[in-house]
């Protein structure tokens, strides 16, 4: 079996090899929370806190509603890197396999599209009950909504292409990929909301169009990422594989059990935010765009854990794995402290860049030491999350997220009448703390797998 040239693990893994794969998804990550940067940015400049609470209620129902999704993403990573591993990059059936792969995730992301718009109403009416938002921050919410889910099917196929050039350690063409989506929704906020005065729902449609953009960029990406691999654009004759559709639905129903438990927290904190009213609410939203820049900056070494491990699991190399992980992980603690250390000392400078509104500024800072402590707590629970995505132990992974919920909800429910708003972030930290803790008792099973695999 040869090797694809592109992985470099013709030897020990190094940690410049670490960083080659790492720096692109990392500049790419840091920039994808510009999405909801910008949506804060714009509503910043209105006078009303309602306005900025209004794109935050609005934009935790989609991220919940996509995270929720994000397995279409996870397993695709996976699935496509063990692939890529087992069957190496000059295999002529590599490209079909992992065509077949692709083609299976967007069939069920245009399924799922397809529910989520024809049950828009009740979903939205359901999701809107859970909060207890002002009148002004509703009805603004439900116009960013009813515009916000007709961006849902791009978003969706955008997960998948996202997936399939991750397990192909395409990390540069996702560079491209997620600042294209970035940026678009950048421009256009500007344009629709400064420009035309268009309001939560110039928010909206912006992000719609970047979401579709994004889907239509991210098949010309993964088109040409498997054309140099050898395909000639061959329909994959075996996507409707019993054995194969059985594994993806396995690995996708414990994928959204597992995605359930990790976004819990933060919607729930937007609830508890929104029940203190439209400036903690508005608080929240800021605190939560530092909160996603430091944990992105994190996440880009578990997405190189994940195409590494997932490869080297494949391939049946259990040192290979143990040294990404590892490696993986020392770099993860030195971005951490990095990121700590700059909203220690900018963090209150990045609040007033975001918002206009004195009262949100001020009260912002009563809770910017969380933001400097929590990318610590992340490391652990990102870096093996992108473990068990890349060797596909979902389950292990999913009972390990059901016991960290468990833990999180004791947490808040004990400290909430004691701290109020800071025991949203006491019980973040013991939520990731304990991920970190189960995952690595989890480990073993893994590298055992890839022992396993190789005899």
């Amino acid at each position: 079996m040869s090797e694809p040239a592109a992985l470099g693990l013709t030897g020990k893994l190094s940690h410049a090899r670490i960083w080659s794969l790492t720096w692109p998804v990392i500049f790419a990550n840091v920039t994808t929370p510009l999405v909801g940067i910008a949506d804060v940015w714009v509503m910043g400049r209105m006078p009303d806190p309602a306005y900025i609470g209004a794109v935050a209620v609005g934009a935790a129902i989609f991220t919940a509603l996509y995270w929720l999704f994000i397995f279409l993403r996870m397993g695709t990573t996976g699935l496509v890197s063990q692939a890529y591993g087992a069957l190496g990059a000059d295999d002529e059936g590599a490209a079909d396999e992992v065509v077949a792969i692709a083609a299976r995730a967007i069939l069920i992301a245009v399924a799922l599209a397809a529910i989520i718009l024809l049950l828009q109403w009740p979903l939205g009416l359901g999701m809107f009950s859970l909060f207890q938002a002002s009148e002004g921050v509703e009805s603004l919410a439900e116009s960013y909504f009813a515009l916000r889910i007709y961006g849902v099917p791009g978003f969706l196929i955008h997960l998948v292409n996202l997936g399939v050039l991750f397990g192909l350690q395409e990390m540069r063409a996702t560079m491209y990929l997620n600042l294209a989506l970035s940026t678009t929704n950048l421009l256009l906020d500007v344009f629709f909301v400064l420009g035309l005065g268009l309001g939560v729902e110039g928010v909206a449609l912006g992000t719609v169009l970047a979401e579709w953009g994004a889907a239509a960029f991210g098949l010309y990406l993964v088109g040409r990422a498997l054309a140099r691999m050898g395909w000639r654009r061959r329909r994959p004759a075996n996507v409707i594989d019993r054995q194969a559709l059985v594994r993806l639905f396995d690995i996708s129903s414990n994928l959204i059990l597992r995605t359930f438990f990790v976004n819990l927290p933060f919607f729930v904190n937007s609830l508890v935010a929104a029940s203190m009213g439209d400036v903690l609410l508005a608080v929240n939203a800021v605190l939560m765009q530092l909160f996603f820049i430091a944990i992105y900056g994190i996440d880009g070494f578990a997405h190189t854990a994940e195409t590494l491990t997932g490869y080297a699991y494949g391939a049946g190399r259990a040192p290979e794995l143990r040294r990404a992980t590892v490696l993986s992980m020392f770099w993860g603690f030195v971005v951490a402290a990095a990121m700590a250390l700059t909203y220690l000392l900018f963090g209150q400078a990045f609040v007033d860049g975001l918002t206009t509104a004195s009262a949100v500024r001020e009260a912002a800072s009563d809770f910017l030491i969380w933001v400097v402590v929590i990318p610590f707590a992340c490391v652990g629970a990102f870096l093996f999350d992108g473990v068990f995505i890349g060797t596909t132990y979902i389950r292990e992974m999913r009972n390990a997220m059901a016991a960290s919920a468990l833990v999180w909800g004791i947490v808040l429910y004990v400290c909430l009448p004691i701290w109020h708003y800071h025991a949203v972030w006491i019980a973040m930290i013991a939520f990731m703390a304990t991920r970190s803790l189960l995952l690595w008792g989890y480990y073993g099973r893994i590298e055992a797998g890839a022992s396993a695999a190789a005899s």
